[in-house]
């Protein structure tokens, strides 16, 4: 699978695609999303820093969450289903420093697939103003 998957990866970032094919396309699709947060949340999950603020976390559903929350702000053809993140993460008193943590986990796992810089900074341009709902104490 993560032979797969890699491939999918080196395969997008080597075929030329049309000026305006979304960030979804341009990742690899669901396969290549399902992988790289599969891996995001075994990184959060060994990652002392943060793990604890997911001590409780039904992991199962945060995978298929995780994967609906960037399938659809790629541009691809999912539906988010989850609570916004304000709400979601209200009075877990998240830090700057924490929400950093996972960031670099997550970029941690995007290098394991090897993501073109390109597509991972327009990803993390994406995801990263979620900042200002998760963070509770800069």
């Amino acid at each position: 699978m993560v032979v797969a998957v890699a491939a999918a990866w080196t395969l997008s970032s080597a075929t030329s695609f049309a000026a305006d094919a979304s960030l979804y396309d341009r990742l690899g699709g669901q396969g290549a999303i399902q992988a790289v947060v599969t891996k995001f949340i075994a990184n959060v999950g060994g990652d002392k820093r943060i793990n604890s603020y997911f001590a409780t976390t039904d992991l199962k559903k945060l995978n298929k969450l995780l994967v609906e929350q960037v399938c659809a702000a790629s541009g691809g053809p999912c539906t988010y289903s989850g609570r916004d993140m304000k709400t979601t993460h209200k009075g877990m008193k998240v830090t700057g420093a924490a929400f950093n943590a996972l960031v670099e986990d997550l970029v941690s796992a995007l290098d394991t697939f090897n993501v073109p810089a390109k597509e991972k900074g327009e990803l993390l341009s994406v995801l990263g103003p979620m900042n200002k709902d998760i963070v509770e104490i800069p």
